[in-house]
């Protein structure tokens, strides 16, 4: 048996990166899988390769700013797939670099609605749809960068990452008599798009590698195995949790 044999799960910002590479594990691992994000022609590529590989996936694009998108992404796991035992709510912006006295209103506002608010929307659907389950799995991808380091210039994104702890906390205390877990996925440096933005050189790459114990980044599938682990009954008394994947960053970081 495989580690989600028989689940539906909702993974969010499927497109590229830590998501896409979960979206993929999840249906390999048995789950049926509803992915999402705004470009709708990468999520089509996305589950034509999963039909490929012999699993079931279903593509919504859209904004997760926008409620009405996570009524419909839970819409869809419940119509096409019969439910939904577990939510990866991982999509994000890096969203405008700079000194905070510097960062724009707008941007910040941006930044925080798609971060933390869209996760929260994401949620606010989920939980009901788990309920009817009599439980289920909501994982949230934070960042060491405003949980256990302080990175300059990145005010809104590391707000945004720190506050998803704290919606993680309350609602998995909120939700654990409901046998619904919610934790945090906490990665280091992860290969994909938005570390591409801040490792533009081979200097800055070789900076950021230098501050995990590893030496090096991740790679977007072994973010996803953590998340696997999360969303799998082999977490089954995992709640509340700020999951460490980030090479140890968190410790080294100086």
């Amino acid at each position: 048996m495989t580690a989600l044999d028989g689940k539906v799960a909702i993974v969010t910002g499927a497109s590229s990166g830590i998501g896409h590479a979960a979206a993929a594990l999840f249906a390999a691992e048995g789950a049926r899988v509803v992915v999402a994000a705004r470009r709708r022609e990468r999520l089509d590529e996305l589950v034509a390769a999963i039909s490929a590989a012999g699993g079931v996936a279903a593509a919504v694009a859209g904004d997760v700013r926008e409620e009405e998108f996570a009524r419909s992404l839970v819409a869809t796991a419940v119509e096409r797939f019969g439910g939904l035992d577990v939510a990866f709510n991982n999509a994000g912006t890096l969203g405008e670099l700079g000194p905070t006295h510097e960062t724009s209103p707008s941007s910040w506002r941006d930044t925080i609605e798609t971060n933390l608010t869209g996760a929260f929307l994401g949620a606010r659907h989920q939980v009901p749809a788990m309920l009817r389950r009599g439980g289920g799995s909501i994982i949230f991808t934070s960042s060491f960068v405003g949980h256990t380091a302080g990175v300059p210039g990145t005010a809104a994104y590391a707000a945004s990452k720190a506050g998803l702890i704290a919606l993680t906390m309350t609602m998995a205390a909120e939700l654990g008599p409901q046998r619904i877990r919610v934790n945090a996925l906490v990665p280091g440096g992860t290969d994909t798009p938005a570390y591409r933005i801040m490792a533009s050189t081979p200097e800055a790459e070789s900076a950021i590698a230098a501050h995990h114990a590893l030496r090096r980044v991740a790679s977007p599938d072994e973010i996803a195995r953590s998340a696997l682990f999360l969303a799998s009954d082999a977490s089954s008394f995992t709640t509340g949790s700020a999951l460490l994947a980030d090479g140890g960053v968190s410790m080294y970081w100086t």
